[in-house]
C-alpha cells in the first residue's frame, strides 16, 4: 500500500478541494486533502510516491513558499501549482523554483489528471533510478581498495597491461582482480560494468 502513489491536494477553498478529491479518487488514485500549506507540513504526511497539487494563493504560506520549503527539506515529491489568470507571474516564479507543472483556472478534468499522472510517472522513474543507484553502490562497497582501483582502470578504458603498470602489479594479478570485480558487481560484460559505474556516479 505504501508504494501506491498518493496525491496531496492543498487548497483553502473547501469546494475546490473536495471537487479535486472526488475527481482524483474516481480516477483510482489515492488522495488526501489539506486546507493549507501549514497544515500539510504539520501533518508530516509520507512523501514517498507522492504528488502534491496546491493552489498558488492561500492564507499563510502560499504555493511558491511551500515549494521553496519542500526544496529546503529535500522533499522529492513533484508539485503541481493551480493558478488563477492574475497569478500567472507567480506561477512562473513557482516553475523557476522547481514545480513540475502549473495549471490555469478554469481547467477541465483531463488536464489536471494528465498532469498528475505525468508527475507520478516521472516520480516512479526517479524512484526506480535511485533504487538502481543504491543497488550498484552497495555492490561497489563490497570491493576491496585494489579491486576498486582495477575497476577504475577498466572503466577508464585501460588494458590489463596498462592497469598492471599503473598499480605496479602483474597482468595476471589484474586478471584475478578483474574477475572478482565482475563477479561482485554482477556485470556480464565490460560495457555493463561501465554503465553501472556511470549510473552510480549520477545524483
Amino acid at each position: 500500500m505504501s508504494n501506491e502513489p498518493i496525491v496531496y491536494v492543498i487548497d483553502d477553498d473547501e469546494g475546490a478541494r473536495h471537487s479535486l478529491e472526488f475527481l482524483i479518487d474516481c480516477a483510482g488514485i489515492r488522495v488526501r486533502t489539506f486546507p493549507s500549506a501549514d497544515a500539510f507540513l504539520a501533518s508530516h504526511a509520507p512523501v514517498d510516491h507522492a504528488c502534491i497539487v496546491t493552489d498558488v494563493r492561500m492564507p499563510g504560506m502560499n504555493g511558491v513558499e511551500l515549494v521553496a520549503e519542500l526544496k529546503r527539506r529535500a522533499v522529492p515529491a513533484p508539485v503541481i501549482v493551480i493558478t488563477g489568470h492574475a497569478d500567472v507571474p507567480l506561477a512562473i516564479q513557482a516553475m523557476k523554483a522547481g514545480v513540475a507543472d502549473f495549471i490555469e483556472k478554469p481547467f477541465d478534468d483531463d488536464t489536471i489528471l494528465t498532469a498528475i499522472r505525468a508527475a507520478i510517472a516521472r516520480q516512479n522513474d526517479r524512484d526506480e533510478a535511485q533504487a538502481e543507484r543504491d543497488l550498484i553502490r552497495s555492490r561497489m562497497a563490497t570491493l576491496s581498495q585494489r579491486e576498486r582501483e582495477v575497476m577504475d582502470g577498466l572503466v577508464a578504458g585501460h588494458a590489463n597491461k596498462v592497469i598492471a603498470f599503473d598499480l605496479e602489479i602483474s597482468a595476471r594479478t589484474v586478471e584475478v582482480y578483474r574477475a572478482n570485480v565482475m563477479m561482485k558487481m554482477q556485470a556480464r560484460s565490460l560495457s555493463e560494468l561501465v554503465r553501472m559505474v556511470t549510473v552510480a556516479e549520477l545524483g
